[in-house]
């Protein structure tokens, strides 16, 4: 006997399939780039294939896994972006990446941060701007002498290293 009452039917969830596809997708390129490496006997049983194999393994589980989730409709709603943080996020990065090379580490960072804090409601950008330049030069400084390696020097960097801007 029925009683006329349908179950509402439930659809994949889109987005995660495409999510489980990438995912899937990049263990391939893994497991095949891993597979095209030419070793010496000695490093052939656990060398430095070992460990792309676990990645794209546990890439693989979470594919898998994903689209388990995806067929049975259990991730959570998904509530609307807000682009505007994104934008400014992207927008600092975009800043950071023109800077690096002509105004150095320090400030370039320094305006990623200023940005990411605006994204994320925080203090006026000349604040956070400040801040975000400080910690980016003690991360320069301990980089650059402390450790020996290569980031990108500026104007901040020259003047509080040297004494002269340029």
């Amino acid at each position: 006997m029925t009683t006329g009452i349908s179950k509402p039917e439930r659809r994949p969830d889109g987005a995660a399939l495409v999510i489980a596809a990438v995912l899937a997708g990049l263990a391939v390129i893994i497991f095949w780039q891993t597979s095209q490496m030419r070793l010496p006997p000695i490093q052939q049983r656990v060398g430095p294939q070992l460990f792309p194999y676990v990645v794209a393994t546990g890439l693989s589980l979470l594919a898998i896994g994903t689209v388990i989730s995806a067929m049975r409709g259990s991730f959570p709603e998904r509530s609307k972006d807000n682009y505007a943080p994104i934008f400014w996020i992207v927008g600092g990065l975009i800043g950071q990446i023109l800077l690096l090379s002509t105004a150095g580490f320090s400030i370039g960072t320094g305006v990623l941060f200023a940005c990411t804090a605006r994204a994320f409601g925080r203090g006026p950008l000349w604040q956070t701007f400040g801040i975000g330049a400080v910690f980016s030069f003690a991360v320069w400084f301990i980089f650059a002498k402390g450790l020996q390696l290569s980031l990108p020097a500026g104007v901040l960097e020259r003047l509080l290293t040297t004494g002269t801007p340029f």
